[in-house]
C-alpha cells in the first residue's frame, strides 16, 4: 500500500505542480522517489504537526493542493483541532494522510497506535474520511480525493494482508465494494482497512454463502446501499481495526437503527488501551482481532452462545 501511496503522489505531482507533500519529519525512504521526481514540491515541516496543518491551510489557499502526511497517532489525533478550524471550516482542498494506523507501530507502545482516528475526524463537518483496504483501492482513493478538491482524510493501516482486488477498482464517493459475492438473507460482512482481507478469508471458509463488502469511505457513506445491506440480511458482522467507538461499526450501527434494525456484530478494539507491547500479530490477538478469535465471536453471536 505504501508503494503505491508513493507511486500516486509522485504522478499527481508531476501532473500538476501546484501539489504540494509536507511530512512532519516522517516517510523518509518512502519519499525518495518524491523527492528525486518534485524536489521542489517536498516540505519538511519538521515535529511541528500543528504547524504543518496550518501551513497547508495557508497554501491551499493560496492555491496549491497540499498533501499532509504523518502517522495516523499524529495526523489526525495530535492536530485534530488545527484540521477542524484552519482546514474543514472553510472546506479547503487538503488531503491529510495518516499511516500506521491501527497497531502497525506495535512495538512503539499507546503514543505511536491509533485506533481513534476515524472517530475523532468523521465527526468534523466537511471533512470526509476514506479507509482502503489494499494498494488498488489505496490508488482509487488517492484518486477521488485529488480529484473531489475537498477536505479528506485517508487512513492507511497494515499494508500486508494481501490483496483484496485484482486491480484498481472503479468506485464512486460513499459506495461499498462488493469483494466477495454472496446470497442475501444470511449473513453479511462489511469490513475496511486491513480486516477487509480477514473477512474474506472467513467467509470464503465458514460462511460460503455470505456477501462480503469493503468500505473504502468512512464518511460519506451511501446510507442507502447500507440499508439494502441491512435490510437483507440477518446479521451484520462489522470488521474494522479500530475503536468499537466511532468507528465503521458506529456508522453501520446508526443507519441500521433508523431505518434498516437488524443484528449487527461490531468487532473491533475494546474502550481500553494495549496492556503490553509486542509484533502487530501478537496486538491483534491481544485485542481480539486475529482470525481465531474472530470467528470464535461471530459463531457465538450467531449462535447466541
Amino acid at each position: 500500500m505504501r508503494d503505491a501511496f508513493s507511486d500516486t503522489i509522485v504522478r499527481l505531482a508531476k501532473a500538476d505542480p501546484d501539489v504540494l507533500l509536507l511530512t512532519g519529519d516522517h516517510g523518509y525512504a518512502l519519499f525518495d522517489d518524491f523527492r528525486k521526481e518534485c524536489p521542489a514540491q517536498y516540505i519538511n515541516a519538521g515535529i511541528a504537526e500543528q504547524n504543518m496543518v496550518g501551513m497547508a491551510a495557508g497554501l491551499a489557499r493560496a492555491g496549491f493542493r497540499p498533501i499532509v502526511y504523518g502517522l495516523s497517532a499524529f495526523v489526525p489525533v495530535r492536530v485534530v483541532e488545527q484540521i477542524k478550524l484552519d482546514i474543514s471550516h472553510d472546506q479547503l482542498s487538503v488531503i491529510l494522510i495518516g499511516d500506521g494506523a491501527g497497531f502497525v507501530y506495535s512495538y512503539l507502545g499507546t503514543s505511536h497506535q491509533s485506533t481513534e482516528d476515524v472517530a475523532c475526524t468523521r465527526a468534523i463537518p466537511n471533512l470526509s474520511v476514506y479507509s482502503p483496504a489494499d494498494r488498488f483501492e489505496l490508488t482509487a482513493c488517492m484518486n477521488l480525493a485529488y480529484q473531489s478538491k475537498a477536505s479528506v482524510y485517508l487512513r492507511m493501516g497494515k499494508s500486508d494482508r494481501g490483496d483484496v482486488h485484482k486491480g484498481v477498482p472503479q468506485i464512486q464517493v460513499g459506495r461499498l465494494l462488493e469483494v466477495k459475492p454472496g446470497r442475501s438473507g444470511d449473513i453479511a460482512f462489511i469490513a475496511t482497512g486491513s480486516l477487509v482481507r480477514t473477512a474474506m478469508d472467513i467467509a470464503a471458509d465458514l460462511y460460503p454463502d455470505a456477501v462480503v463488502w469493503s468500505a473504502p469511505f468512512i464518511k460519506p457513506i451511501d446510507s442507502r446501499q447500507v440499508t439494502t445491506i441491512c435490510a437483507q440480511s440477518q446479521v451484520v458482522v462489522v470488521l474494522e481495526e479500530h475503536s468499537v467507538l466511532g468507528g465503521l461499526g458506529s456508522v453501520i450501527s446508526e443507519i441500521a437503527c433508523e431505518f434498516a434494525p437488524v443484528r449487527i456484530l461490531r468487532v473491533g478494539v475494546k474502550d481500553r488501551f494495549s496492556e503490553h507491547c509486542g509484533s502487530y500479530e501478537y496486538l491483534l490477538k491481544e485485542h481480539g482481532l486475529d482470525r481465531i478469535a474472530i470467528e470464535q465471536r461471530i459463531c457465538a453471536f450467531i449462535t447466541g452462545n
